[in-house]
């Protein structure tokens, strides 16, 4: 009897081994693309708002720049003459009229060369006495600067000394100006500098003018003292005749300075000009156009003794 075949049984192990850690290339990639797709949808865009006149000043701006020796953008990146008209691309009409207008500028600036050339061998010619002055002048706007800072940090300290009217810092404005420097004393919704359809101040206000006294006897510049107010409402009654009234209250003004010590001499003038010149145009009713202003006025520069020789 014949033996019965077994069966083979083949048992197959497969070994799992952990996979290699794979890297962020690929967004990077990702990225990339991205971008580049996002700048290619964007030029499509740009090109198709651009006109056909935009379109030739982009070529020509970024042409190669060996075709020639202008420099490119001269009147803007879109409109501007990017390249010369010679060179290895073809001319057109318009290059040529291009072309002769860098011409006609070439030798416009030329002349304007020559023209400043001649001025300064002239300027070189002029006695040294002029030359001095014109110096000395166009160093006067610096100079007046640099003074108009320090008076300012002069009244400003004045004031820094009178705790007590701090309540005024808005009725008190000091501010530089082309005349020099304005030291205004300007009326508030509800606090006024002056009595009502007076000329006289009230305490405060001659408080801080004999505060600001010393200060402006101190400094070289000249005053100047203005009144102002504001133009009456429709309907309603004047506080005192306007030109009176201002040319008042700028009197009282110097009379309280020069009672505080500033000499008679420091005073160019004084001046009430009524509502002729409101501090806002626009809304000529409102308080903040009743003021007086005292402007210290830009001081010359004393010549140097050297002019005169």
């Amino acid at each position: 009897m014949a033996m019965a075949l077994q069966p083979i049984i083949i048992i197959k192990r497969v070994k799992k081994t952990p996979h290699a850690h794979h890297g962020g290339a690929w967004k990077i990639a990702y990225a990339d693309f991205v971008t580049a797709m996002m700048a290619f949808f964007l030029l499509m865009w740009l090109i198709s708002m651009t006109t056909e006149e935009q379109k030739v000043g982009l070529a020509e701006y970024f042409a190669p720049a060996a075709l020639s020796t202008q420099t490119s953008g001269a009147g803007g990146m879109l409109y501007g003459t990017a390249l010369d008209t010679s060179g290895n691309k073809a001319a057109t009409p318009r290059d040529a009229a291009r072309g002769a207008a860098d011409t006609s500028g070439d030798k416009a600036s030329t002349q304007r060369d020559a023209a400043r050339g001649s001025a300064e061998q002239e300027d070189r010619t002029l006695p040294a006495r002029q030359r001095r002055a014109s110096d000395l002048a166009a160093s006067r706007p610096a100079a007046s600067e640099q003074a108009n800072v320090s008076a300012i940090a002069s009244l400003r300290q004045a004031l820094e000394k009178m705790p007590e009217i701090g309540e005024l810092s808005r009725n008190i404005v000091i501010e530089p100006t082309k005349e020099g420097v304005d030291v205004s004393l300007v009326d508030q919704d509800g606090r006024s500098m002056f009595r009502e359809g007076s000329v006289y101040p009230d305490e405060r206000t001659r408080r801080v003018l004999e505060a600001l006294a010393p200060a402006m006897r101190r400094l070289p510049n000249r005053l100047s003292i203005t009144g102002h107010t504001a133009t009456a409402r429709p309907g309603s009654a004047q506080a005192g005749e306007p030109w009176n009234l201002t040319a008042g209250r700028a009197l009282a003004v110097r009379e309280i300075l020069a009672g505080a010590g500033v000499p008679d001499d420091n005073f160019a003038s004084v001046v009430g000009r009524s509502d002729t010149e409101p501090a806002f145009p626009d809304n000529p009713y409102i308080a903040p156009n009743r003021r007086v202003t005292i402007t210290l006025l830009n001081a010359s520069p004393p010549a140097p003794p050297s002019l005169f020789r």
